[in-house]
């Protein structure tokens, strides 16, 4: 029997790993098996044994795990076990760490339904991303658990986010009626956003519309954002606020039998820039 943690981590208790770490850095555990150090292909399951190895040179440094399920429905039934392996590892050992399945669902209500369950009932994680294309009756079922968080795609990282999220209708960028939109929605304080760092400008005007929500935010280190940038326009005083994601910049620092420890260094260097940026808004 799953042997999960009793409790969500909740805004609160992200604030204050946030504050007790000095950091609010997310490691994304995005596994290609082709990536992955060549020893590690001998185990049962390398996936596991990759994110577990990630984990335990890690926590001590970040504040929250994103593993893009893509990387393991890829796999099949076994790379849907190894997720459900890495969840089940990190809600024992490490209960107080923030979880998100990067899933990036969104369907009519019943769906969702059954989606939210799988994530927050079935895997237990505190969060899963969701597209808001098709309104609120695809993103409210997920809205409806209890010490759960929906991460709303606002304005993503990559190129074609201008393709229709920055697109003016109405005399106003789409992605600003969403976030406007989904403020509107049943329990939105529920609601995170993920709002690219290759888009750090366009967080001040974001701030204004969610000042108090929190920001997961992707694209620092591989993708070219820049940290310093995103908390001079995103920061929020009483939470931060920010969670920033990297995920290669750190899960594939080498791949040699170091690589956990080279994981671990790459995700001190930016966990000592966040520490500097906490010093400097406090």
């Amino acid at each position: 029997m799953k042997q999960y943690k009793s409790y969500s981590v909740t805004k609160n208790q992200l604030v204050s790993e946030i504050r007790r770490k000095q950091s609010f850095l997310c490691i994304g555990l995005d596994v290609d098996l082709n990536k992955i150090p060549e020893h590690l292909l001998e185990e049962d399951d390398p996936i596991f044994e990759f994110n577990k190895a990630i984990i335990d040179a890690t926590h001590h440094l970040c504040v929250a795990y994103k593993p893009n399920t893509a990387f393991y429905e890829a796999y099949g039934i076994k790379g849907w076990k190894s997720l459900e392996k890495t969840i089940d590892y990190l809600n024992k050992k490490h209960p107080e760490i923030f979880t998100i399945a990067d899933a990036k669902r969104g369907d009519i209500g019943n769906t969702s339904t059954m989606y939210a369950k799988a994530f927050f009932e079935d895997l237990a994680f505190d969060s899963v991303t969701v597209a808001p294309y098709m309104g609120k009756d695809s993103v409210e079922p997920f809205l409806a658990f209890k010490d759960k968080h929906t991460i709303l795609l606002a304005l993503t990282s990559n190129q074609g986010a201008f393709d229709f999220q920055t697109k003016t209708v109405d005399d106003k960028e789409l992605y600003k009626t969403v976030l406007e939109t989904s403020k509107t929605w049943q329990n939105s304080e529920n609601l995170m956003y993920v709002v690219g760092a290759t888009k750090a400008e366009y967080l001040a005007e974001i701030r204004q519309i969610i000042p108090d929500s929190f920001l997961l935010v992707p694209g620092v280190g591989a993708q070219g954002g820049n940290l310093q940038d995103v908390c001079k326009y995103g920061w929020n005083d009483d939470s931060v606020g920010l969670l920033i994601n990297s995920s290669r910049g750190i899960i594939y620092a080498s791949k040699g039998e170091d690589f956990a420890q080279e994981s671990a260094n790459k995700a001190e260097e930016l966990q000592k820039q966040m520490k500097r940026e906490l010093i400097r808004y406090s």
